[in-house]
């Protein structure tokens, strides 16, 4: 199990990935050369990239949705890979009781988004689909970004 000093290092980061080592050591009370080789260990490992959460909406990609999707399985494999490199794929992720994938697609309008759909099910053997339209996010990308909360974990 992670050390509860890493976990706040790591919290700080999910906070603000920009945020400087010495804002991270202030907080934390680790020095920054502990700091500095914490992240260097977990480079590739537990923290998998640095990403900008972007406002879809204020981009012109008002029309998001969470797809539930069940296929055949002689298709399975095919619709991942053609998924997985859709351009308004924002996450991609396999689930199960009685779906196998969970997408999260974005477009500009909701034209462009039922004509994605019928062309999925044009090409793919799709059993069952349930679309879900995201109305607002509430909170996105919090898990282990609060450091008052880590002792709950």
């Amino acid at each position: 199990m992670i050390q509860q000093r890493d976990l706040k290092i790591l919290s700080a980061l999910r906070t603000n990935a920009r945020v400087k080592l010495s804002d991270i050591s202030k907080a934390t009370r680790v020095p920054i050369s502990t700091i500095w080789d914490r992240l260097r260990e977990y480079e590739g490992k537990v923290i998998r990239g640095h990403i900008t959460l972007l406002d879809f909406s204020r981009l012109g990609f008002a029309t998001r949705a969470q797809v539930l999707i069940k296929t055949d399985m002689r298709c399975r494999e095919m619709l991942r890979e053609y998924l997985s490199k859709h351009q308004n794929v924002n996450t991609f992720c396999k689930i199960n009781n009685g779906f196998d994938y969970m997408v999260e697609i974005v477009f500009v309008t909701i034209r462009q988004m039922e004509d994605f759909l019928e062309n999925l099910e044009q090409k793919f053997t799709i059993h069952n689909l349930e679309i879900h339209y995201i109305v607002e996010d509430i909170k996105k990308e919090g898990f282990l970004a609060d450091a008052e909360l880590l002792a709950a974990t």
